[in-house]
């Protein structure tokens, strides 16, 4: 006798950032009529990496071509530009400078004007008396202008993709067990005690992610290690006009201190990159010990202590030393003081690093049996939720039709 099980959704979406939600807006716009609930566990969208982000549009420039960091951010830039101005959202295509102050860093600003034009941006290269043009207050050696880079409500953008997704969203919802079977779907329990069934699931968790495709019985490959990025306010924002960066490091996925002129007027200065002591650990008295112990638990971490501690200390350094933060700053901005610099909200990267300590350096996204697992979507997965959404959406409507 077979048995009858009444779903209460089509796809069930684990997690209310802007790539779960933009997800749930693909996936209805794709298959109308197709079911779709959203699962987050705390009391509103984009509570985290969405919205704690330093709310630039990034226009590709840093990525490797062909990768799907690269084409995505692209692409998403321009899609996040029209979908803003379509629906009243705050934006501003602004531009930004990649500015060298060292003349070891001019061979690495030749590299990223090249990798811009192979990833099809355009890009002005400016001496040194040229970037006063932009920014009288920067100094540097050389510059790069960016022209497409731009500044949005990424808040706003989930919130408007979650009222147009017609999900049913259901917040504050904790997801603490997952029974899924291959041959009818996915029966999620709720810390409530509710219980939600769904032929797919996706799973868009975030600095959660790596737990909840365990809780599906999927080895993710991987572990969410989290590092805190810390900002500072600008308290004389008239020292910047608009976006100005260093030089990466392309050792490294983290852009290093730059300065953002946001939507509202005031210039963020940072971030960081330093070890988290928890998942959601956005100052350093928030400790959690079993997530500290899984992160010290997985061998990549060490790897990556051994192998980055001289650039780990040098964060821990800016971490701990307003100063020595200050002096970071003083690079691009000579005329910043510690007065100048206003403690601000910090948030946390959900990078994923693998057992050798590789650090994940582009969107990952894996499938099991009827679960979409996006395993690692640090920034720029803002600037490209919208195509990052479709291809989830993509992937989950063809297990749907298994």
């Amino acid at each position: 006798m077979r048995v009858r099980i009444t779903y209460d959704c089509d796809v069930l979406v684990i997690g209310g950032g802007i790539v779960g939600l933009s997800t749930a807006y693909a996936i209805t716009r794709a298959a109308p009529g197709t079911r779709v609930t959203v699962l987050e566990k705390e009391p509103g969208p984009a509570r985290h990496q969405t919205g704690r982000n330093s709310g630039v549009i990034h226009s590709g420039i840093y990525y490797r071509p062909g990768s799907l960091k690269a084409r995505y951010a692209v692409r998403g830039a321009a899609e996040m530009v029209k979908f803003c101005t379509e629906y009243g959202i705050p934006h501003a295509v602004t531009g930004k400078l990649i500015v060298a102050t060292d003349r070891a860093e001019l061979p690495r600003l030749h590299a990223l004007v090249q990798r811009g034009r192979e990833n099809g941006i355009p890009v002005r290269e400016l001496g040194g008396p040229q970037i006063a043009e932009y920014e009288p207050e920067v100094r540097g050696l050389a510059a790069i202008h960016v022209g497409t880079t731009g500044i949005c409500d990424f808040v706003a953008v989930a919130r408007q993709l979650a009222h147009g997704s017609g999900a049913e969203i259901r917040y504050g919802t904790r997801v603490v067990r997952v029974d899924r079977r291959p041959e009818r779907g996915v029966a999620v329990l709720t810390a409530a005690g509710d219980v939600v069934r769904g032929r797919v699931l996706v799973n868009c968790a975030g600095l959660q992610c790596d737990e909840i495709a365990r809780l599906t019985g999927d080895d993710p490959g991987m572990r969410i290690v989290p590092f805190r990025g810390e900002y500072y306010e600008l308290a004389r924002p008239e020292l910047v006009r608009g976006l100005v960066y260093p030089v990466p490091d392309p050792a490294f996925p983290f852009l290093g201190v730059h300065l953002t002129r946001g939507i509202d007027g005031g210039v963020h200065v940072g971030p960081n990159a330093v070890p988290a002591l928890a998942r959601e650990g956005y100052g350093w008295g928030t400790v959690r010990l079993r997530e500290l112990g899984s992160t010290l638990a997985w061998p990549g971490s060490w790897q990556i202590a051994r192998r980055h501690w001289r650039y780990g200390a040098g964060e821990l350094r800016r971490s701990l030393s307003k100063t020595a933060f200050t002096d970071a700053v003083g690079r691009l901005l000579p005329g910043v003081s510690e007065d100048d610099l206003v403690p601000t909200a910090a948030g946390v990267r959900a990078q994923a690093v693998l057992r050798d300590g590789t650090l994940v350096d582009d969107f990952l996204i894996r499938e099991g049996a009827r679960t979409v697992h996006v395993l690692n979507a640090p920034s720029p997965a803002a600037t490209a939720s919208l195509p990052i959404g479709r291809e989830v959406a993509r992937r989950a409507l063809s297990a749907l039709a298994l």
